[in-house]
C-alpha cells in the first residue's frame, strides 16, 4: 500500500480511445494520477471485412467494432489500475468516462448491442460505428441539402455543414441500409451514453456529446417534419430511439452497480459521472475552460477545442454547444481526422527495411528513427508539400471523400523527408483552424496540448513555429482519463463544479515550447504553398471525389 493519508478520496477516469481503454486512479484532492492501467480492444477495426461473421467485404468508408470488447477491456484495466496504485478500493468515490466522439452503436430495450443478436451479427450495420466510420457521406450531404433548403436553425452551429461521422447521418444510413435492423432496434446511442448505461443501469444522454454529436440545440432536436423529409419513416427517428433525459456535465447519471462494482474493487452506488468526449474533458484536465483558451489533443486524430464567451457563425467547425467544457462558455470543436494516423500509416507502408532494422537494433520505434533524421534537414530542405487529409478533412472543409497529397517528390526523396512533410501538414491543417477561428471573430489567446503526441518533441516545436504560438503542455498523457477522474469527482460531490474542481485537480507540466522566429518565417513560405494546394483540391478541383467515386465502383464491381 502507498503512503495512503486515511482522508484521501479518490476517483476512477475511463479514456475509451479508438485502439484501447486507459483506467487511471486520481487524487481527489489535488488530481494526482497515482496510477494507470491500458488494456487493448480484443478485435481489430473493421475497415475492409467484418471479421467476426465470416469476413464478408466491407464498403469503402466503414470503421466498426465489437462493442462486447469495450466492456472486457473495462473490466480488466480498471482493477490493473487500482493495484497499481496501491490505494484501497474502499475509498473511491466515483467513475467517469470519455469516448472517441461520435461512435454510434444500436441496441435492444435492456442495452444489449443488436451485433450479438443471432439474426444480426452478419450485418455490418448492427456493429458499433466507430468516430472515422464514413459510411454516411451520402446520407450527409443529403442532410445538408435539405437543411440549406428549409433554412434550419441548427445548422450554423456545426459550421454550415454536417460530417458524415455524426450520429444523425449514422441513423439515416441505418434506417436505409438495413430496415428491419432499425425497425428492431430500440436505442441508437453514443458509446459514452451506452457505457455509462452499463455501469448504472440508468440510461441518461450527456448534454456535451448531444449537442455535439445528436444535434441537440437550443433544447430540441431537428423537427420531426425536417426528419420525413429526409426519408419517409423516418421523422420519429428521435422521439422513438432517443427519447431519454439530457444531463449536464459533471452531473451523476447513477450509482455503479454491484455486477462492475464487484469487477473493479470499489463500493457499490459510487457516482458514475455522465460521459463526454475525450477532446472535451482533456481541456478540464489542462485547466483550459476559460474563453480564448484553445486546447489541441494531438493523437491518432486531433481535436481543437476553443472556448468562447459569445456565439459566433464559425463555418467549418465540427460543433459548438453552450457549456460544451464548462457552464459559462460556448465551446467550439474543430478537428483533423487523421494525424498520428498519417504517421502510422506511412509507418507500416512505406519504411524500408533497413530503417526498421535500424530500429530493432537500437531498441527504439521506427518513429523516432524518421523524427531523428527529419530534425537534422533545414525547414523547406525536402522540396515537399502535403495534404493532411489521408482519412478526409474535418475541419475547416468537412468533407471525408477529400484524400492525401504530397507533391515535390523525386529520386532522391527518402522516407525521412517524406514523413518530415507529413508531420508539417499536420501543423499546417492546426494553423488553418486557427485561423478560421480568428477570422470569424472567435479569439485564441492561448493554446494547450494535451495527447500521445506530446511525445514527439521535434513535432511539438514544429507546431509552435508553424503556428507561431507558445504552446503549454499537458502534465500527464493521460490527460483523458485525468479529465474524465475530474468530472467524477464533481458528480461524487468532492467539487461543486466543474470549475472549482479544475482550479483544485487541473494543471499543466513545465514542458512548454516557444516558436523560433528564423523556423517561423521559413514555414511560412512553405504554409503559403500548403494553403494554395488546400483550396485548389479542396474547393476547385472535383478530381479527389472523381477519384473515390471511381474506387468506390470498382469495389463494388469486385464485390458482384
Amino acid at each position: 500500500m502507498v503512503n495512503d493519508d486515511p482522508t484521501n478520496t479518490y476517483t476512477i477516469g475511463l479514456d475509451f480511445g479508438t485502439l484501447s481503454v486507459r483506467a487511471a486512479v486520481v487524487r481527489v484532492s489535488d488530481g494526482e494520477v497515482l496510477a494507470d492501467a491500458v488494456r487493448e480492444y480484443a478485435t481489430p477495426i473493421m475497415d475492409r471485412a467484418l471479421t467476426v461473421a465470416g469476413g464478408a467485404p466491407l464498403p469503402p468508408g466503414y470503421a466498426l467494432q465489437v462493442p462486447g470488447d469495450y466492456l472486457t477491456a473495462m473490466r480488466e484495466a480498471v482493477p490493473d489500475a487500482i493495484r497499481a496504485s496501491g490505494i484501497d478500493g474502499s475509498r473511491v468515490v466515483g467513475i467517469g468516462l470519455d469516448c472517441t466522439s461520435a461512435s454510434v452503436l444500436t441496441t435492444d430495450a435492456v442495452g444489449r448491442p443488436m451485433c450479438e443478436r443471432p439474426e444480426f451479427t452478419a450485418e455490418p450495420q448492427a456493429y458499433l460505428k466507430l468516430w472515422k466510420h464514413h459510411g454516411a457521406q451520402q446520407q450527409a450531404d443529403r442532410i445538408v441539402a435539405l437543411a440549406k433548403e428549409r433554412g434550419e436553425e441548427w445548422l450554423p452551429r456545426y459550421g454550415g455543414i454536417l460530417s458524415s461521422e455524426m450520429l444523425l447521418p449514422k441513423s439515416l444510413e441505418l434506417f436505409e441500409r438495413a430496415p428491419e435492423l432499425y425497425a428492431r432496434t430500440a436505442e441508437i446511442l453514443d458509446l459514452v451514453d451506452w457505457l455509462t448505461w452499463v455501469l448504472s443501469g440508468t440510461l441518461a444522454y450527456a448534454a456535451g456529446d448531444s449537442g455535439y454529436k445528436r444535434m441537440y440545440q437550443n433544447g430540441k432536436y431537428p423537427d420531426p417534419d425536417f426528419l420525413e423529409a429526409l426519408a419517409p419513416g423516418f421523422g420519429k427517428v428521435f422521439t422513438e430511439k432517443m427519447s431519454h433525459p439530457i444531463v449536464p456535465l459533471g452531473s451523476c447519471v447513477d450509482g455503479l452497480r454491484e455486477e462492475w462494482a464487484i469487477a473493479f474493487g470499489v463500493p457499490a452506488g459510487i457516482a458514475v459521472a455522465a460521459g463526454n468526449i475525450d477532446a472535451h474533458v482533456q481541456c478540464v484536465s489542462v485547466g483550459a475552460i476559460a474563453p480564448g483558451q484553445l486546447t489541441g489533443i494531438l493523437g491518432t486524430s486531433s481535436c481543437w477545442i476553443l472556448p468562447s464567451a459569445a456565439l459566433e457563425e464559425v463555418p467549418g467547425v465540427f460543433g459548438v454547444v453552450d457549456g460544451g467544457v464548462s457552464e459559462g462558455a460556448w465551446a467550439y470543436e474543430a478537428g483533423q481526422s487523421a494525424v498520428g494516423d498519417i504517421f502510422a500509416w506511412f509507418v507500416d507502408s512505406s519504411v524500408p527495411a533497413s530503417y526498421l532494422e535500424e530500429a530493432r537494433v537500437r531498441d527504439v520505434s521506427v518513429h523516432e528513427v524518421l523524427t531523428e533524421r527529419a530534425a537534422k534537414q533545414k525547414v523547406g530542405e525536402h522540396g515537399l508539400i502535403a495534404l493532411d487529409w489521408w482519412n478526409g478533412n474535418r475541419s475547416t472543409l468537412v468533407d471525408s471523400q477529400l484524400s492525401g497529397l504530397m507533391i515535390g517528390q523525386t529520386l532522391r526523396t527518402t522516407p525521412e523527408e517524406q514523413y518530415r512533410a507529413l508531420l508539417e501538414s499536420t501543423a499546417f491543417g492546426a494553423r488553418v483552424i486557427i485561423e478560421n477561428f480568428e477570422a470569424c471573430g472567435v479569439p485564441v489567446e492561448e493554446i494547450f496540448i494535451a495527447g500521445g503526441l506530446l511525445r514527439n518533441s521535434f513535432l511539438m516545436q514544429m507546431y509552435a513555429d508553424v503556428t507561431r504560438r507558445p504552446l503549454r503542455t499537458a502534465r500527464t498523457l493521460q490527460a483523458g482519463a485525468h479529465g474524465s477522474a475530474i468530472f467524477a469527482a464533481v458528480a461524487a460531490g468532492a467539487y461543486e463544479d466543474v470549475a472549482e474542481a479544475a482550479k483544485a485537480m487541473a494543471g499543466v507540466s513545465e514542458v512548454s515550447y516557444e516558436p523560433n522566429e528564423s523556423s517561423a518565417v521559413a514555414y511560412d513560405a512553405l504554409y503559403t504553398q500548403y494553403r494554395r494546394l488546400y483550396d485548389l483540391f479542396g474547393r476547385e478541383l472535383e478530381m479527389m471525389h472523381d477519384l473515390h467515386g471511381v474506387r468506390v465502383e470498382a469495389l463494388s464491381a469486385s464485390a458482384r
